[in-house]
């Protein structure tokens, strides 16, 4: 594994003054930092093997958090990509944010060529800069949310694109259409103005739901006659269940989008929250009941194709 810490070049004396201030700011936040620093980062279960992914179907892997690996009759996408160890802000010799506790399924350099990158909204632990950074190429194409492109360097991509609710956009063989979700979009405690979505992706004849985050929400219901997989998030609803779905509404949410198979993300990668970390899981499985054959992906790694 190569090291995935972020050096922006800024100066000790400025993290010691940062530290501080978070400090003051969130001492609890401060305190899981200390504890996380010797933590090692687990390896993933599996690696999916998506070199032989051939060009006709959907297949899909779990890389980590909310980060997908897509390819659907032979369009490949990548969700809200966060490759590196710690979700949060660059600092120079760190990054003050949250240690992952599982590393990613795959590296930058083992993906397959992307065709487009899918951003939900600004949070860090979705939009990570230093992973969006690598992955910058004049062959990938990135839709993201409204008023949030200025975050990227654009000319690094082949093109840009913010999406609103409701909107559409043809994106190769892909239509991708923009879907009101329950969340916030803010990066920091002024940037408010940022949207924030979930996704309805179709190519060919299949149809798949990107939540991003949300919490409960009624606005899934009916999106489509038919979703064949929806990438939904069941974690860090312990006490954020205002900003995050917990699994039982989840899995009702994906019965409202019509959705045949669940791929649950947003679990078991980064410490976000007070639940522990394989409840979303368990809860999601307790919730489906007689149809949690239905939930597809269990672990980072693990890969689902339909054909």
């Amino acid at each position: 594994m190569v090291n995935r810490r972020i050096i922006l070049g800024a100066g000790t004396a400025g993290i010691a003054t940062t530290g501080a201030l978070l400090y003051r700011a969130a001492p609890s936040f401060w305190n899981q930092y200390a504890a996380e620093w010797k933590r090692d980062i687990a390896p993933p279960s599996a690696v999916p093997d998506v070199k032989h992914w051939p060009d006709q179907g959907l297949h899909v892997a779990w890389l980590g958090h909310s980060t997908t690996l897509l390819k659907i009759e032979g369009f490949t996408i990548i969700t809200d990509p966060v490759f590196s160890d710690r979700a949060g802000v660059s600092l120079g010799v760190t990054t003050l944010g949250v240690k992952r506790l599982v590393a990613p399924a795959l590296e930058i350099s083992g993906l397959p060529e992307v065709d487009l990158i899918l951003l939900s909204h600004a949070h860090m632990d979705h939009f990570d800069l230093p992973s969006l950074r690598r992955l910058e190429s004049k062959q990938v194409d990135v839709v993201t949310a409204s008023q949030t492109s200025d975050l990227l360097r654009v000319p690094k991509y082949k093109s840009i694109s913010e999406m609103k609710w409701g909107e559409a956009k043809q994106v190769g063989p892909a239509t991708i259409r923009g879907l009101e979700v329950n969340h916030w979009g803010a990066r920091v405690r002024t940037d408010t103005f940022r949207g924030y979505n979930g996704y309805l992706i179709q190519v060919g004849r299949y149809r798949v739901l990107f939540a991003g985050d949300t919490a409960n929400t009624d606005k899934l219901r009916g999106i489509s006659n038919s979703v064949d997989l929806a990438i939904m998030p069941i974690g860090a609803y312990n006490p954020w269940i205002h900003y995050h779905c917990n699994p039982e509404q989840a899995w009702r949410m994906t019965q409202e989008a019509r959705a045949e198979h669940v791929l649950p993300v947003h679990h078991s990668t980064f410490q976000l929250s007070r639940e522990p970390i394989a409840e979303p899981l368990e809860r999601l499985q307790n919730a489906a009941g007689a149809h949690s054959n239905r939930i597809v992906v269990h672990s980072i790694g693990q890969e689902f194709h339909l054909a």
